[in-house]
């Protein structure tokens, strides 16, 4: 079903998996959907999904390091936002992605998720990372950026 409204895809980057979320149809909340395997069916995983559900724009976690600058998987993330941007032709914008693994740990703790399914390498902690990326950029630039 493809949506008649656009929305936003959130990524938070990993060597071995990409977490993704994907915004309500008025860019309001952000919403976990799934890890992808950082494979070579990435990018057409990826193309699939952002036609099915109408991308517009895409957020992309930047790792930085405390003092603000690149932290040293920044170059990584930069060459995936390049060959993102080549074969999705969709417009890319990178937001800082500091703790962002941490607050989704914490988030799940607080949820009462177990110690066991907290631990699994499933995608759960990436694509909720990927929400809080997505809701950050959201939020901060709601005001200026209609969906």
């Amino acid at each position: 079903m493809t949506s008649s409204l656009s929305r936003i895809l959130g990524i938070d980057y990993g060597s071995q998996r990409i977490g993704l979320s994907i915004s309500d149809p008025l860019c309001l909340i952000a919403k976990p959907i799934d890890a992808l395997k950082n494979d070579t069916g990435l990018f057409a995983a990826l193309k699939a999904l952002a036609g099915r559900e109408s991308i517009q724009l895409i957020v992309v976690g930047l790792p930085l390091n405390l003092k603000g600058h690149h932290a040293q998987k920044a170059d990584e993330v930069q060459r995936f936002i390049e060959r993102l941007t080549e074969e999705l032709g969709i417009e890319v914008v990178t937001w800082d992605e500091r703790f962002t693994t941490t607050i989704a740990q914490q988030t799940m703790l607080a949820m009462g998720t177990k110690k066991k399914e907290r631990q699994k390498k499933d995608g759960r902690i990436d694509s909720m990372a990927a929400a809080l990326i997505l809701q950050g950029f959201m939020d901060s630039t709601k005001h200026s950026r209609s969906c």
